[in-house]
This record gives C-alpha cells, sequence and structure tokens, in this order.
C-alpha cells in the first residue's frame, strides 16, 4: 500500500461526485462563500477533536498510510478527509434536492395541464 492512497482516495471521492455539480445542478462550487461557511465549523471542530484524541493516545494513524506531512500532530489525510467528505455530502444533498424540485415542478405542471 501507497502512503498516498488515502490522498487518491479522497480525490477520487471529489472526482466521482463531480458530475452532481455539473448534471443536477447542485451549485456547491459555484458558492464558495457558502461552501466555506459550511466547511469552516466542521474541519475546526474534527480537527479539534482529532487533535486532543491524538495528544491523549485514544488513536493513532500508522505512519505506512500517511504521507508524514502533519499539522501539529494532524495527518494531512485527517484534514483533507474533513473538506472533501462534507463537500461529497452536500454535493448529494443538494444534487437531491434538484432532482426532487424538477419532479414537484413537472408534477404540479401535469396536475395543472389536467384540471
Amino acid at each position: 500500500m501507497s502512503s498516498f492512497e488515502y490522498l487518491l482516495l479522497m480525490g477520487a471521492c471529489l472526482l466521482i461526485t463531480l458530475p452532481l455539480e455539473l448534471l443536477f445542478s447542485a451549485r456547491i462550487y459555484r458558492r464558495p462563500k457558502l461552501l466555506l461557511g459550511s466547511l469552516i465549523p466542521v474541519v475546526i471542530v474534527f480537527s479539534l477533536w482529532d487533535i486532543v484524541a491524538i495528544g491523549r493516545d485514544h488513536w493513532t494513524y500508522n505512519p505506512q498510510f500517511v504521507t508524514g506531512i502533519h499539522l501539529g500532530n494532524l495527518p494531512l489525510e485527517e484534514l483533507v478527509f474533513f473538506i472533501v467528505i462534507p463537500v461529497c455530502a452536500l454535493l448529494s444533498y443538494e444534487a437531491v434536492g434538484s432532482v426532487l424540485r424538477f419532479f414537484a415542478k413537472k408534477s404540479r405542471k401535469a396536475a395543472a395541464d389536467d384540471a
């Protein structure tokens, strides 16, 4: 296993969810202020949680599976995780909402045409 495998997995998560932005108008990347406002609290809270847990030896990261780049005692991969997974979740949430709005609008139009 490579020390970059985890980062590659995070990149794959972003690539897999990118079509949600493009095809389903999730509009996550097109609203950077809203995206940052959503990410900052998550990144801060979970990074602090991890830093404390690592400092207390509640958990560790196997050096074989991380790049060795740390921000304090927090591995880069963990910080990337706290950014990528919420972005993917927001993309999924917004895409589902977009699809539901599309079908609701279509349903209302069909009901109006029938009336």
